[in-house]
């Protein structure tokens, strides 16, 4: 990381968690070159950078403080935030997270479902157009590795001067920034947790109509191939959503195509117990004679299909909602230069129960 960004990453961070406060004084220019050992030129640049994001504001004579980001009466204060689901698996933690951080801003939340669906992505974006309250979205795009209709709306927004920032993945045909997890690193992570176990032959379930899971087959094949393993398109698998709905009886090609497989990665823990119970069915034992990795920790993975635990990495859930909130809200108030609100966690693999370790 450049000198000037640890600078920029600390004070960030100390005005995000609330440790600085909206017109708070920030440390001297002095104090922060002997904190982290920069000249004062580092550290000005570092100030400047802040100043022009909107995060800080300097004051002739007086010093630098925390700019005042709260929606101020009057203007537009309402962000609208749209999620594919809403009432189970990762999405109640992520939209708290939003909405506990819109608040203490003094912004209104407006929350909608798309049900990962263009029909109804267009209808709340449309409904949005009309409205003139509405200062920024927070989006979770529908079907993001597909082309998608919906792409004039998106355009029509940002020409309104609509602030979006898009949460878990981001459409390609769009220079719009995304708060999500890194995808393509955790599955390698993932993946790299089966071949340290001593696995060769590894299949994946992956959900074809998400730009998620177009990352995490990323993710897998630089597994793959740097571990020097064999690859066979014949264990490759996508689904999309309509196959998870239907859960296993979706899946009995996939059955087929995982026979020379001793492992799986699964695009999620949701597509993790679907493939447990339809191996269970086949009569395959897990892990004993598949061993399973998903993603999301979600409770799936913790409580466990059929008694047995998840090897997952954990999606950063309400984490991943409060800097979406924080980084809409930076990118509203923004000064000079646009804000890259981009931002992708990076996490590590959790170990349990669904992973066996093979012998050499």
């Amino acid at each position: 990381m450049s000198k000037y960004k640890q600078v920029i990453k600390w004070l960030t961070e100390k005005i995000d968690t609330g440790k600085l406060s909206p017109g708070e004084k920030i440390p001297s220019e002095n104090e922060l070159c002997e904190t982290f050992g920069l000249s004062r030129q580092t550290v000005r640049h570092a100030i400047s950078k802040l100043v022009d994001d909107g995060l800080v504001e300097t004051r002739q004579g007086s010093g630098t403080f925390v700019s005042d980001q709260r929606a101020a009466e009057g203007e537009r204060n309402v962000i609208a935030v749209v999620t594919t689901y809403v009432d189970d698996y990762i999405f109640p933690s992520t939209i708290r997270g939003i909405e506990s951080t819109l608040s203490e801003k003094g912004y209104s939340m407006l929350l909608s479902f798309s049900n990962n669906t263009v029909g109804k992505e267009r209808q709340i974006l449309t409904d949005i157009l009309s409205r003139s309250d509405v200062a920024g979205i927070i989006m979770e795009p529908v079907k993001s590795a597909l082309p998608s209709p919906n792409m004039d709306l998106y355009r029509k927004l940002q020409n309104k001067g609509v602030k979006i920032l898009l949460i878990n993945s981001f459409y390609p045909e769009l220079t719009l920034p995304h708060v999500s997890l890194n995808d393509a690193e955790c599955a390698y992570k993932a993946v790299k947790a089966l071949i340290d176990a001593g696995h060769e032959n590894i299949g994946c379930v992956l959900k074809l109509d998400d730009g998620q899971g177009r990352e995490r087959y990323r993710g897998y094949l630089k597994a793959i191939m740097e571990a020097g393993l064999p690859f066979s398109y014949d264990h490759v698998n996508w689904i999309d959503t309509i196959d998870i709905k239907d859960g296993k009886r979706a899946l009995s090609r996939t059955m087929e195509r995982l026979k020379e497989c001793s492992a799986v990665f699964c695009y999620n823990d949701q597509v993790a117990g679907i493939v447990i119970e339809a191996l269970e069915d086949s009569g395959i034992k897990v892990p004993e004679e598949m061993s399973i990795v998903g993603m999301d920790d979600s409770d799936i993975a913790r409580n466990g299909v059929n008694g047995l635990k998840l090897t997952s990495i954990p999606h950063p859930k309400e984490k991943l909602g409060k800097k979406a909130a924080q980084n809409m809200i930076r990118m509203i108030h923004e000064g000079k230069l646009l804000f890259n609100a981009t931002y992708e966690f990076e996490e590590d693999v959790i170990l349990r129960d669904s992973i066996y370790k093979r012998k050499k």
